[in-house]
């Protein structure tokens, strides 16, 4: 089924949808929130709780890409449930440490304001496209997706110091490229 017919289905509250889209999508949905948690049962329950936002978003949303609407659902579920059990431990994880190396690049007065949000991801989807392939696939694997950077090292066949040398400096680039945009830093 293709994820136009399976939107149609959830406009029509038919909950063949969920059944669908979980085995079209589950894989995709877990490969997101195990970058972000460990454990299989948080994993699981992310997978539940993202197709469940799904359900309830659909309608009134209608999205043109269903894959990219569901992963970003169950990204930030998965980031969401990290730092509620990182407050818990009270202790650091990945996923913040991933969000902390983005805010050298972009840090703002208060980016908790919804048009800023939307501009600055306007702009940084602006960078990645202007990126080589590599560079970009880099970028998304540890921006979007969490990895780690021996996980995108083994994926890409490169080490791990090109790894983070790569995105230390896409990160200079992305503060260039910022300031250049004229998004206030």
């Amino acid at each position: 089924m293709n994820d136009s017919e399976l939107i149609q289905l959830l406009f029509e509250r038919d909950e063949r949808a969920i059944g669908e889209i979980q085995i079209k999508y589950a894989a995709y949905c877990r490969y997101i929130a195990g970058n972000i948690l460990s454990s299989r049962e948080d994993i699981d329950e992310v997978l539940n709780d993202a197709l469940g936002a799904l359900w309830q978003s659909i309608p009134p949303n209608r999205p043109e890409s269903l894959k990219a609407y569901l992963g970003r659902i169950t990204r930030n579920i998965a980031i969401d449930k990290a730092k509620k059990m990182a407050a818990q431990k009270r202790g650091g994880n990945t996923t913040q440490e991933v969000l902390d190396e983005l805010k050298e690049a972009a840090t703002r007065g208060q980016p908790e304001q919804e048009l800023d949000a939307k501009q600055l991801g306007s702009l940084i989807n602006g960078f990645a496209a202007q990126l080589e392939q590599k560079q970009r696939v880099i970028f998304v694997k540890r921006y979007w997706y969490l990895c780690s950077s021996k996980q995108i090292a083994g994926e890409c066949g490169i080490s791990v110091n090109s790894v983070n040398t790569t995105l230390h400096r896409l990160r200079k680039q992305l503060k260039k490229y910022l300031e250049q945009e004229g998004y206030d830093i």
